[in-house]
């Protein structure tokens, strides 16, 4: 045997990326007595970003910042959240490990991996180099933060992504966040609710720009009462002395000193140390693997699950994208992109901002002739379930064809509102009516029963 031989292994299935699609692929074609390898490349990443850096430690730290008393040292408060929040995402990490690790036909290494040819992987740790063998590959290695190309930003000490937050116990003082997207105002909610002063920098006219502008507003209100400063129409220009944001607005230039820049204008698929070019997977010009209907990429035998395939950056996306995968190996094959009907998001703000479907600009574009049901939130007679938390900011809007009734989308700025989004993304793909929706019974007090009154607001839009 020679020496090349002693260090391969064979698989049917070679996973890259213990992301949330690869793991439950893994774990079904292991179960169904496939041969399966899974390679990551962080001991820190088992079970993929939501775990460890993204849902699970973001989400907790909303929940911890939101318990914070005014007497409460913002510094202690901080680190001992942090803390927690370490341990939790250990405690999954772990989990996730010995999961997959431990069944009897997957076996998982850790390391770096890039493609050699067609069905040939490298893996590369401090222990040397594995090559892995599969006759079917599957990539899920996700998606990393982008620094945006501006002078001095880079280069800054000052300068963090998202995942550099969550791991550092020491608690900024000023935070500058550079745009304002789903990411950045997330953070910015975080942070100011911990006690930072927080300025928010964002280029267009206003922040969260993909929904209408009534319900930005409404989320431009609840964070201008929590006190972060959103600064919009803002370029900035450079990071003067690693700490100084230099920025232009109006017409003039202004400076902001701060702790800490968190760079939040977006992610990009993580493909650059794959070495796609020598199994002639091909990519876009974004860098995503290019992939059909059914997630297969130019190689047949090739998949691509998660942010790595440049469709939604959502972890229940990429669960998605593993039952399309596991139809096609295991199934019909007949499950694909194209079944995805009302996918709902959420904006982890506090109240969080949850929206599915088209906004009204969006209907109205698409030639739709509107109705709209709207209320803010303080104003629903019949949520007094907001009252009951002490949680009365926001606004409820539905956006419903006037012909069918049908609900087209819908943003819900409130209390509960990650939960709730769901039961309207429900409706809307088995084509319930804005009527039906109204006139259900709901429990009470609940959130849901908000519903009925929001429904009986229609008006021409």
């Amino acid at each position: 045997m020679t020496a090349a031989a002693k260090n391969t292994l064979w698989a049917d299935v070679v996973v890259i990326g213990f992301g949330k699609g690869g793991k439950v692929a893994a774990a079904a074609l292991g179960r169904a007595g496939r041969r399966v390898i899974l390679i990551e490349r962080s001991d820190q990443m088992y079970g993929g970003t939501c775990p460890n850096v993204g849902c699970v430690p973001t989400k907790a730290l909303v929940h911890h910042s939101g318990r914070r008393r005014p007497e409460d040292s913002p510094q202690e408060w901080f680190e001992q959240a942090i803390g927690e929040v370490q341990a939790l995402t250990s405690t999954f990490r772990a989990g996730n490990y010995d999961a997959l690790n431990g069944a009897a036909t997957i076996t998982v290494l850790t390391g770096t991996a890039h493609f050699v040819d067609l069905h040939t992987v490298a893996v590369s740790n401090e222990s040397g180099e594995v090559r892995v063998v599969g006759e079917t590959i599957l990539v899920n290695t996700g998606s990393e933060p982008v620094i945006p190309d501006i002078p001095g930003l880079r280069e800054s000490p000052r300068t963090v992504t998202n995942v550099d937050l969550i791991h550092t116990t020491h608690l900024p003082g000023r935070l500058a966040v550079i745009g304002g997207g789903y990411l950045g105002i997330e953070f910015a909610s975080i942070y100011r609710r911990f006690g930072t002063a927080v300025t928010v920098f964002e280029a267009s006219p206003q922040i969260l720009g993909r929904e209408d502008d009534d319900v930005a507003a409404a989320a431009a209100e609840v964070l201008a009462g929590d006190g972060v400063e959103v600064v919009t129409g803002a370029e900035v220009l450079e990071i003067r002395g690693e700490d100084t944001v230099v920025y232009r607005k109006d017409g003039r230039e202004h400076s902001l000193t701060v702790d800490a820049i968190l760079a939040a204008t977006g992610r990009t698929p993580a493909t650059a140390e794959l070495r796609l070019e020598n199994a002639g997977v091909k990519t876009t010009d974004g860098g995503a693997i290019e992939v059909d209907e059914h997630l297969r990429t130019s190689q047949p035998h090739i998949f691509a699950l998660g942010d790595v395939n440049g469709g939604p950056q959502f972890t229940y996306i990429s669960l998605d994208d593993s039952r399309i995968v596991l139809d096609q190996l295991l199934g019909s094959g007949k499950r694909s992109t194209a079944d995805r009907i009302a996918v709902p998001q959420t904006l982890f703000m506090s109240p969080p901002l949850a929206t599915v479907g088209l906004t009204e600009k969006a209907a109205h574009a698409a030639g739709h002739e509107v109705r709209i049901g709207m209320q803010r939130v303080a104003d629903i007679v019949a949520m007094p379930r907001a009252y009951i938390v002490e949680e009365t900011r926001g606004v409820m809007k539905f956006v419903i064809d006037a012909a069918s009734d049908e609900i087209l989308g819908a943003a819900l700025l409130s209390v509960d509102a990650q939960e709730l989004i769901n039961t309207v993304a429900l409706a809307m793909r088995h084509r319930i009516t804005a009527t039906e929706l109204r006139e259900s019974i709901y429990t009470h007090p609940s959130s849901t029963e908000a519903f009925n009154d929001v429904l009986g607001t229609i008006v021409r839009g």
